[in-house]
Parts: structure tokens; C-alpha cells; sequence
């Protein structure tokens, strides 16, 4: 009997640092991959999974009603990580394909800490003074004064599953001041983090350092633009390991070449990759690496496993774990009857 038929699309990780994920998924599946598609159209990536039924989908590129339209057999888009502002909801559930995406603290611990390494290494100018010694200059080090954390107001916007930990760990971790801010959590669960929440515009103007950890919908898209950009306290600095879609990246560049902002560490752009082009490269005192917040073994390990568990349980006829659109089932049991 042919087995189904499952792709791989643009996730540098599935498979390849565990290999025996990808061996469990080839025990069920016929498996292909691509990478490196992420400007393509959902009708593109459709017409080249053809005839899948399942799909392990990384955050980019786009699945739209067009990419669900070239493949009338799916079953599964399964989330190769915990946000999904990549796919289409309404569409796939219309469709009938289960989308499925990795638990919140799968990538908690990773993403909260890498956050706050990025945060260290503005504050401290660490790859500058690595450069420096790598050039012989090590005389240098007079140019590299950093910022100490304790007793400085840390600004977390978005105080979620990832948030959350990142206001543990500067409140009492570093014994920073923490502001947060977000329309979904209460004061009080925020309190209990270790931080205040405030308005946006309080948070702003009080904090030397900014982190982002919001999701990205059509009230947080450019939260970090010029107007924002300007309520904050000069000589700030800003992080960002959620999406590059929550700042102007244009208005952030113009604000690092002012002074406006001290510097800016980054995982993630607008436009993945990041090419060697990029005006965040150009700028003075700024870290950006290749959307790694979650790859470390421990997350990785357990989303590997997510998505093998996923494609065995529809497969089997089975409802899968955190099913993002659990409105399909109610669909298809109208069909069916």
C-alpha cells in the first residue's frame, strides 16, 4: 500500500538535528522537503506539494486560501514551532485540514532566555569587543563601558507564555524594575510575574530596555514606529525575538543613526532571511542572528517530537494536540452526515 504523502517546507531544523524524527515521520510517510521559500506564493508552494497529505510548515512562507485550493487532499499543516499568524484559519478549516502547532512552554524556557542574551549583548557591547580583540585592539576596551540591568526598568511588551519569563527573569533574576503591557493578561497575573502592568505609552517613556514578545495580529503590526519610537527614553534599548513585523523598520533605523536609540538586537526582520544588505547591519551597536530564539536541544527535541505525534495521530484516524482551528471537526462531522 502507498504511504501518504508528507513535505518538509523551509524548516532548517525538522530531521536534521534530531535525524531520528525524520526517520519515524519516512515509517508513515513518503517525505520530500524544500527550503529556502520563503517569498513564495501560497498558490507556488501548493502546486509543489501536490498531493500531500500532510504538511510540516515552518513561520514563512504564507498558506492561503490559494495554497489550500492546490491541494484538495491535505489533512495536516502541522506548525513547526508556536505561532501560526502564517496560516489562513478560516481557509484551512473551510478546506477541512487540521492545523496543529508546538505547545507554548515547548519554547518558553529558549526564547525567554535568548532575549535576554541578545538584551546582554547591547547593554554590554559584547560582539564589538570580540571584534576588537580579534583585530589586536585590545587596548580598546575603554570603548566598550555596557549597562548593568539591576535597578533599571525593563519594558516587556507582551506578557504571555514567553513574556511571562522574561519578567521573571529580569525581576528576579537581575532585580530590574519591570513595566509590561498586555490587552489579554491581568494586572494581577502580571504582578505575579514580577512586574507592573502600565499603559504603552508609561512603559515607553520609564524603560531603558525594551523587549518584544507580543503576537503578531492587526493591533500589534508596527506597535514599534516612529510615534512609539519617539515616546521612548533617548539612549534606550530594543529587542525583538517574536516578528519582524511588530516594528517599522525603517523608523528603527532612522532612530539608531539619531542616537534616539543606544542599540538593537534582533532575531527576526520583516523579510526572512535577512540578506548582508540589511540597514540593521549598517547600523552602530546592533546584534542580529538568523531566528534561533528556540533552537536549543531541549525545544528542539520536543517540537521534533510534536510534529512526528501529530502526523501519526491523523493519520490514525486521531485529533492531534493543540489544534488551532478545532472548529474543522465540527465541519466534518456535518459532512459526513
Amino acid at each position: 500500500m502507498k504511504k501518504p504523502l508528507a513535505w518538509i517546507v523551509n524548516s532548517s531544523s525538522f530531521g536534521r538535528v534530531f535525524p531520528e524524527h525524520l526517520q519515524k515521520l519516512k515509517s508513515f510517510c513518503e517525505v520530500r522537503r524544500i527550503d529556502g521559500v520563503s517569498s513564495w506564493t501560497g498558490s507556488r508552494v501548493g502546486k509543489k506539494c501536490r498531493g500531500a497529505s500532510i504538511v510540516i510548515a515552518s513561520v514563512s512562507p504564507n498558506y492561503d486560501d490559494n495554497f489550500f485550493r492546490e491541494i484538495p487532499g491535505l489533512k495536516l499543516l502541522a506548525r513547526h514551532g508556536i505561532g501560526f499568524n502564517n496560516v489562513d484559519l478560516e481557509s484551512a478549516t473551510r478546506h477541512g485540514v487540521v492545523v496543529t502547532r508546538v505547545r507554548g512552554e515547548v519554547e518558553r524556557e529558549g526564547m525567554a532566555e535568548s532575549a535576554v542574551m541578545l538584551a546582554l549583548a547591547i547593554a554590554r557591547r559584547t560582539l564589538n569587543a570580540d571584534k576588537a580583540v580579534r583585530a589586536g585592539k585590545w587596548g580598546d576596551r575603554t570603548k566598550f563601558v555596557g549597562l548593568e540591568f539591576k535597578g533599571r526598568t525593563v519594558g516587556v511588551i507582551g506578557c504571555g507564555n514567553i513574556g511571562s519569563r522574561v519578567v521573571q527573569i529580569y525581576s528576579r533574576g537581575f532585580g530590574a524594575r519591570v513595566l509590561a503591557t498586555d490587552p489579554n493578561v491581568s494586572g494581577a497575573k502580571i504582578r505575579a510575574s514580577g512586574a507592573l502592568k502600565v499603559p504603552l505609552a508609561k512603559l515607553l517613556a520609564e524603560s531603558d530596555v525594551v523587549t518584544l514578545h507580543a503576537s503578531l495580529n492587526p493591533t500589534s503590526r508596527g506597535i514599534i514606529g516612529r510615534k512609539a519610537l519617539a515616546m521612548m527614553r533617548p539612549g534606550a534599548l530594543l529587542v525583538n525575538n517574536a516578528r519582524g513585523e511588530l516594528m517599522d523598520e525603517g523608523a528603527v533605523v532612522q532612530a539608531l543613526r539619531s542616537g534616539r536609540l543606544a542599540g538593537l538586537a534582533v532575531d527576526v526582520v520583516a523579510k526572512e532571511p535577512a540578506g548582508r544588505n540589511h540597514p540593521f547591519l549598517k547600523c552602530p551597536n546592533t546584534v542580529v542572528v538568523p531566528h534561533i530564539g528556540a533552537y536549543t536541544v531541549e525545544s528542539l527535541r520536543a517540537m521534533g517530537e510534536k510534529m512526528v505525534e501529530d502526523v501519526a495521530a491523523v493519520l490514525g484516524g486521531k485529533k492531534p494536540r493543540e489544534v488551532v482551528n478545532p472548529r474543522v471537526f465540527t465541519l466534518r462531522r456535518r459532512r459526513e452526515s
